[in-house]
């Protein structure tokens, strides 16, 4: 099984950015453990701060891999491009979030992802990519 992590704008900066909304940990050395717990996966990441470099990723893995987790951060709430990459491709897509984004800015309660992903998982810290993960074991 392979499946790809796909961090958008900003996630670059996890355990720097807001740790009071994000936690202390970057990303890279939470993959470690995610590598680790998942040791039956083929897990890949990629990150981009750039809408265009995360739908070519989406065209790249979508007819392939065997599922996407995907924080699109500011993305989710603006992009109709990356939810047309998400419906174009059929590898299925689960939509993740650090933080609880209803308990968040008004502008954060739209996701332009929801409605075309195979789920959600929010409001669990990184954990929430460890469930999504699972959602396609």
């Amino acid at each position: 099984m392979k499946i790809l992590i796909l961090n958008g704008p900003n996630l670059n900066l996890l355990g720097k950015r807001e740790p009071e909304i994000y936690g202390s940990d970057s990303f890279e050395d939470y993959l470690v453990g995610l590598k680790e717990k998942f040791s039956t996966i083929k897990l890949e990441y990629f990150q981009s701060n750039h809408e265009g470099a995360l739908i070519d990723k989406l065209h790249e893995v979508g007819f392939s891999y065997d599922g996407v987790v995907f924080n699109a951060g500011a993305y989710t709430h603006t992009s109709v491009g990356l939810a047309d990459a998400v419906s174009g491709i059929t590898t299925q897509v689960v939509e993740v979030h650090i933080s609880n984004v209803h308990q968040r800015e008004e502008f954060r309660h739209k996701s332009y992802l929801s409605p075309v992903c195979k789920g959600v998982v929010l409001g669990f810290g990184l954990k929430s990519y460890d469930l999504a993960i699972e959602s396609f074991l």
